[in-house]
């Protein structure tokens, strides 16, 4: 069986293990663009997690442990691949919803419905992904608590499928197979998993080895810290009544010429005299965890199996009286120091919510009558919770939401059901041009049913050029790409592999542009210079029929040197 406590620690474990391997999960996208890279988004989406369960008071029944990390993933998931993972646990939080503990069986149940979850949420579900790799995991577990209910097993069962699969998405997705990689979502949601066998089959919070300057999410303690944390004020985490006084930890050095079975003999002992029992034993060790009023008693058990190597021995109720005082007196210095979120009155009838990068185009989308502009896009995908910041902000009854980015959708579709006091749409605009035209399509003269038509149809009518950099050597499309090249893209595929950024959107742009073509938009980012921009407009203009009108825009986005829009 897992409790609520074990279940903390393995979500902690799972959180530092990808931060650990989280630039191994990003070097393992294949597209050479710069983009929101997987390791990076499921890294915070689980981060978010665990620096809730830092702080949480909830009781220690596993189902309260879920319903924890559920609500906090689903708030901070970022990009396709942490909404995914969010899903993962939300099936998690309903599996295990009223529990005290869990048997195999409800571990690979709760999987289950958060694999059913994850496979609606995607429109067009692609197998070789990590949706693969949770399938698998799933039916592995499945058939391993058909045998043993023990939890420990089924969750061993549930990591060996999760690594069978990964090994598999290569056979699956042949631009994996030929880039000689296996999926990235995929790999990140192993190491997940193993972080948390870590804790189910060990007792060992795994270690983030994370910098404290590079915390992940801009929070101001680690996962590690987090961690630490966590061991230290262990009372502290749980909202209830202590019923063992003392937290008891020794490892023993075993005598060879004592043969008793500990698992057999040790933890029956000790579950007689205390509650969260873990025994893990090798020929040479045993280490023990246990909470009892007794620790005199369960060492002189354990020295009928040889020396003591290492004690620790803490007082809960004291940590926990010592902690909670803390505790107490941190919140009260967040709460004064934490701005409050803005939640305007929903007054007006309709309202605009846009996801862009770069002071140019944010004022853009101002001008156009957006009522709040959410930083972020390519590299710097926003959460579920900061697009529902901006929502709220928004004082309207029917909030639409333009993602601009194709990792956003996802993210932004969450907030639908969290807005409980206005209603959400989300258009699925995938680049920002198409942002653009749907707004500039807006008609207020219309319901809004017969606007989110129109905003649509605009915004599929354009199409979208961007030139950008390689991030990463790469074969793609069977184009060999080193790190640095200028990459055209139309509409999202590769196109055009150069060296200078003005050379490459004159060339896009003039393959993008035929005989219906009316408008075309020139967008350029912070790392072009106004000069180089005219230079782009002016060979742009000079190649182009006289017919098109040309426009100039200073978008100051990063990433993207250049960004077209035809129409």
């Amino acid at each position: 069986m897992i409790n609520g406590y074990e279940l903390k620690c393995a979500i902690l474990s799972g959180a530092n293990h990808i931060v650990r391997n989280k630039t191994l999960v990003d070097s393992l996208n294949i597209f050479p663009v710069p983009d929101g890279d997987t390791g990076t988004n499921m890294s915070m989406t689980i981060s978010a997690a665990a620096k809730e369960l830092e702080k949480s008071e909830d009781s220690s029944g596993i189902g309260a442990i879920s319903h924890t990390v559920a609500s906090a993933m689903l708030r901070g998931a970022r990009g396709n691949s942490g909404v995914i993972l969010s899903l993962l646990f939300r099936g998690f939080s309903k599996g295990l919803e009223g529990l005290e503990q869990a048997t195999g069986a409800d571990l690979c149940r709760a999987l289950g419905l958060g694999v059913e979850a994850a496979y609606k949420a995607v429109m067009k579900p692609t197998e070789g992904t990590i949706l693969t790799v949770a399938r698998v995991a799933f039916e592995k577990g499945q058939a391993a608590a058909e045998l043993d209910d023990d939890a420990l097993q089924v969750w061993s069962a549930i990591c060996q499928g999760a690594d069978e699969a990964l090994e598999t998405t290569p056979e699956l997705l042949p631009v994996l197979k030929k880039a000689g990689v296996v999926d990235a979502g995929g790999k990140g949601l192993c190491l997940i998993f193993e972080g948390m066998l870590s804790v189910f089959r060990d007792g060992i919070i795994l270690e983030s080895e994370q910098p404290e300057s590079e915390n992940v999410g801009g929070s101001s303690s680690s996962v590690h810290s987090a961690a630490e944390e966590f061991h230290r004020n262990v009372a502290a985490e749980f909202d209830q009544e202590i019923t063992f006084t003392y937290c008891t930890e020794f490892i023993v050095g075993r005598d060879p010429e004592i043969p008793t079975d500990p698992q057999t003999d040790l933890r029956p002992f000790l579950e007689n005299m205390g509650d969260c029992v873990v025994v893990v034993d090798d020929e040479e060790i045993i280490k023990v965890h246990v909470h009892t009023e007794d620790p005199g008693n369960a060492l002189q058990k354990a020295l009928t199996y040889g020396q003591l190597l290492t004690v620790k021995i803490e007082n809960m109720k004291e940590q926990h009286r010592k902690a909670a005082e803390s505790n107490q007196a941190a919140k009260e210095a967040d709460a004064k120091a934490a701005p409050q979120p803005v939640i305007a009155e929903p007054v007006e009838d309709i309202g605009f919510v846009a996801v862009t990068a770069g002071e140019g185009l944010q004022s853009l989308f101002m001008d156009l009558g957006c009522s709040q502009v959410v930083s972020g896009g390519q590299t710097m995908n926003p959460s579920t919770e900061d697009i529902l910041a901006a929502v709220l902000a928004t004082p309207a009854k029917t909030v639409i939401v333009l993602p601009n980015n194709k990792n956003i959708i996802m993210a932004a579709e969450q907030t639908v059901p969290l807005a409980k006091d206005r209603k959400v749409v989300v258009l699925p605009t995938r680049t920002l041009p198409q942002g653009l035209s749907a707004m500039l399509a807006y008609d207020p003269e219309v319901s809004i049913e017969r606007n989110t038509v129109i905003m649509v149809e605009a915004a599929n009518s354009v199409a979208t050029g961007q030139v950008t950099f390689a991030a990463r050597d790469s074969e793609f499309g069977g184009h060999r790409i080193k790190e640095g090249d200028i990459l055209g893209l139309k509409n999202g595929k590769l196109d055009i592999i150069e060296k200078d950024p003005v050379h490459t959107v004159v060339k896009l742009t003039r393959s993008m542009v035929n005989r219906t073509t009316s408008f075309v938009t020139l967008i350029y980012g912070k790392d072009i210079t106004e000069s180089q921009a005219q230079d782009a407009y002016n060979r742009i203009k000079s190649k182009v029929s006289g017919d098109i009108e040309i426009t100039l825009v200073d978008g100051g986005q990063p990433v993207y040197y250049f960004i077209v829009s035809v129409e």
